[in-house]
């Protein structure tokens, strides 16, 4: 069994709350699922906006590997012909080879939204789809409120469908456009057209009930050739169906083949890519794709997985769809956790020796007082390499003061903030001071002035992210703040944590652990 890809991200996607894709975002986007395998690109609607028509004018010179971009809009206006309709004469500018077209199912839509008569409804479904079919596109019919419709007039709604099949639709999909329906009302509705109309069926859900997946697989469990959805989700309201989760259970889960096999491992990277380019933060549980989908921290579960292997509490392999096992430390770790991580990191721990049972110690003591070595490796490392006695400090701190001042009145006012460090380095004393765009900055460029001569190598380390989250929120403003700092230089990026009731001390222990571990340990695992 064969099963056809239709992505949607470009322009279902694009009416999430918080996504604006720019014309080159979406060229990015679209040649990115080419390159997967995706069958049908749709890249929006020519007649509603310029940002869409001027996406298929330059789609027009763009070479496509695998997928046929498709261009959307609804059927003809009430009461005119379809060959002077302004939306249809758009769509057949975009001059892609298949057309989507949306008509209306459901006679309260017809009624109450487009306020025409029942009868009016069919006929422009049907010279919608004939004239695209006449000027020689491929037409895919999207029955809008297909489910609803059909449990309200399960008459009516049939008859819109055979009308875009007689006008010469190649597929009906079957939207369930509120996203209300349960997984047994998609199967009855995908058995009954394939039962009266004989043509494919194709399926697209919104996921309101958190069914859009699970109605997606159970249409093509009843028959439906093809799937439309987006990428990560993406949609209006609670989403559309998970393009990822679908294609993963498909042909990991069960044996329905929809891209190529070689392509499953880029996967997990798609996904990342595009909620990069929409500026979202990935999903770190996301199904499948998701950081911490196989990562583990209960040290049975760690403890069973280094034993048995992945199948012990993983239900595929991550690496079929590009992703990796993740072994955590925390509070809740065995020695386990801390051998598996600790090795990742080039450090080998005897298996109940007395060096692990020391870090494990450690970690739960910390993490008690609001550390989290999650997300921080490089704080680890050097928790590691203290407890082994392998610690080389590259300062001690004598004195430390930060000043922040505002300088000037209203309007052209502005904060002025310097750090002064006082620090012994093998013996000597060096005495610095800094100014910076707030205190970090300017804790970061003394620390720098005073090392330099020392470490020149530490040029090379720059400051990427920087993160702060309350610990003990009920505390108010006198709560421990937990300060995440991810550093990097050419080679490899790594983080660091630190945790204080004062978000400057907080954020000098992540930024001295920063660079502790940028010169004496990166690259040299």
């Amino acid at each position: 069994m064969h099963v056809e890809i239709y992505d949607t991200t470009l322009r279902d996607g694009a009416q999430a709350e918080g996504i604006s894709f720019s014309v080159a975002d979406k060229l990015k986007i679209a040649h990115r699922l080419d390159e997967f395998g995706i069958h049908y690109i749709e890249g929006g609607w020519p007649g509603s906006n310029p940002k869409d028509e001027e996406f298929f004018a330059l789609a027009k010179e763009q070479k496509w590997k695998n997928a046929q971009l498709c261009a959307f809009s609804m059927t003809r206006r009430a009461g005119i012909a379809a060959k002077e309709d302004e939306n249809l004469k758009k769509i057949l500018q975009a001059e892609t080879p298949v057309v989507t077209l949306v008509g209306k199912t459901w006679d309260f839509h017809v009624t109450h939204a487009l306020k025409v008569s029942l009868n009016e409804n069919l006929r422009m479904i049907e010279d919608s789809v004939r004239l695209m079919r006449d000027r020689g596109r491929r037409v895919f019919y999207d029955a809008e409120h297909f489910f609803d419709g059909w449990r309200a007039n399960p008459e009516y709604a049939l008859t819109t469908l055979r009308a875009a099949a007689e006008g010469g639709a190649e597929i009906l999909v079957l939207c369930d456009t509120n996203g209300g329906s349960l997984p047994e009302h998609v199967a009855e509705g995908v058995n009954a057209i394939q039962r009266e109309l004989g043509l494919p069926v194709g399926i697209h859900t919104h996921n309101d009930c958190e069914l859009g997946v699970a109605n997606a697989l159970v249409a093509v469990q009843n028959g439906a050739a093809q799937v439309q959805g987006t990428i990560n989700g993406f949609g209006e309201r609670c989403g559309n169906c998970n393009l990822v989760s679908v294609i993963a259970n498909l042909q990991v889960k069960m044996g329905i083949e929809c891209v190529a096999s070689e392509h499953m491992k880029q996967l997990t990277h798609l996904s990342h890519f595009v909620s990069e380019v929409a500026n979202l933060t990935p999903d770190d549980r996301l199904p499948f794709v998701g950081r911490s989908v196989f990562a583990h921290k209960g040290g049975m579960h760690v403890d069973a997985v280094q034993k048995a292997g992945g199948r012990a509490y993983e239900h595929i392999d991550p690496q079929s769809v590009g992703n990796q096992r993740r072994i955590l430390v925390s509070e809740l770790a065995g020695t386990s956790n801390v051998r598996e991580v600790a090795g990742g990191l080039g450090i080998a721990l005897e298996k109940g020796g007395k060096d692990a049972r020391a870090v494990l110690q450690q970690v739960k003591k910390l993490e008690a007082e609001g550390f989290e070595f999650e997300g921080a490796e490089a704080s680890f490392h050097l928790l590691v390499q203290r407890a082994l006695g392998h610690d080389h400090k590259l300062f001690d701190l004598l004195g430390a003061r930060v000043i922040n001042e505002r300088r000037g009145e209203d309007k052209g006012a502005e904060w002025i903030t310097e750090a002064t460090l006082k620090i012994a380095v093998d013996g000597e004393t060096m005495h610095t001071a800094a100014e910076g765009d707030g205190p970090v900055h300017a804790l970061d460029n003394a620390l720098r002035k005073a090392l330099r001569a020392v470490y020149p190598e530490m040029d090379a380390i720059r400051l990427t992210d920087f993160k702060v989250r309350v610990v003990n929120t009920r505390e108010g403003t006198a709560a421990k703040v937990r300060v995440l700092i991810e550093s990097a230089n050419e080679a490899e990026s790594w983080s660091t944590v630190g945790v204080s009731t004062n978000i400057i001390e907080a954020s000098w222990q992540a930024l001295t652990e920063a660079i502790e571990y940028g010169l004496n340990c990166a690259g040299k695992k």
